[in-house]
């Protein structure tokens, strides 16, 4: 047995394990020599040159000086003319703005005048009524929109469901999908403000606007018109009329009917109010479209 042999020892001829970075070989190599050689060789030669750092020779001192005092002088030269031409953009400024609040308080002036003379206008249009038409002129200026109303009533207001969005260009719920967005459309309010007449309202104004029998509501784009005004929601409905029997008879009718569905299968929301009190404006743009002249009572000279 002792002259068997014995197996070769493998463990001195094992080879080293492989480094753990061995795959990125290339990353190791640009970290450890960041800088190129033919840098450090260029900036080498210019050390034994002595061309390395600030000039040496007084040439080169005075170009370098010369740079500097230039550029010290163009940056002083600038800022010399931003502080002097600061005071006339600021005059200038001001100048606008006196400009702006003077047409401001022309403007202010002219609407003053439009009301003054609006108010002259109307109060001859009511002598001149109850003159030839007595107490059924004050109806028609009331029906017509032409004075302010005032009485019991009710309060209308109508908003677009929570989180619903605009329609992507067009009419309103002209577009596919614009049904499904909760939005109040033109049609909509005119069927509003139809049930609210038919249910026995004696004026309306929508959002402080008076409507009259001449009034449009329309669409444009996505925005609701009443007389070319576009209106912005919640949309504010007052109506003169019973408050006691107005908001029965609206709820009642078939546009009242029509409001609900609204409410159930688009989310849109409405709250109905009596009130004691409501005031509404007379009509902003009231124009006589045709007038007969009276006739003159029987003997009378």
């Amino acid at each position: 047995m002792c002259g068997m042999s014995q197996p070769p020892n493998s463990r001195s001829s094992a080879t080293p394990p492989a480094r753990p970075d061995a795959s990125m070989s290339l990353l190791t190599h640009v970290m450890d020599h960041s800088l190129d050689e033919g840098y450090a060789q260029a900036t080498a030669r210019r050390e034994a040159d002595g061309t390395a750092g600030l000039p040496r020779t007084l040439k080169a001192k005075l170009a370098l000086a010369a740079g500097l005092v230039l550029a010290a002088m163009v940056v002083t030269l600038g800022a010399a003319q931003a502080r002097i031409a600061a005071p006339v953009l600021a005059k200038e400024r001001q100048e606008l703005i006196d400009r702006v609040q003077r047409a401001d308080a022309h403007a202010d002036g002219l609407e003053r005048d439009v009301e003054r003379l609006g108010g002259e206008v109307a109060d001859s249009q009511r002598e001149a009524l109850k003159q030839h038409g007595g107490e059924q002129g004050q109806l028609v200026a009331l029906l017509s929109g032409a004075t302010e109303v005032h009485g019991s009533g009710v309060k209308l207001v109508v908003d677009d469901a929570k989180g619903s969005s605009s329609a992507g260009g067009g009419g309103p719920r002209e577009s596919a999908g614009f049904s499904d967005t909760g939005r109040v459309r033109d049609r909509d309010m005119q069927r509003i403000v139809n049930g609210l007449w038919q249910a026995g309202a004696e004026a309306v104004s929508i959002n402080g606007q008076r409507l009259t029998a001449l009034s449009a509501i329309r669409a444009a784009g996505d925005a609701i018109l009443v007389d070319n005004r576009p209106l912005v929601p919640p949309y504010e409905i007052l109506a003169v009329g019973d408050k006691k029997r107005l908001p029965a008879a609206f709820q009642d009718s078939v546009d009242g009917q029509y409001l609900h569905v609204l409410q159930e299968s688009y989310g849109i929301r409405y709250a109905l109010s009596a009130l004691d009190q409501v005031k509404l404006p007379a009509a902003s743009s009231l124009t006589v479209r045709t007038a007969t002249a009276a006739e003159p009572k029987k003997g009378a000279s």
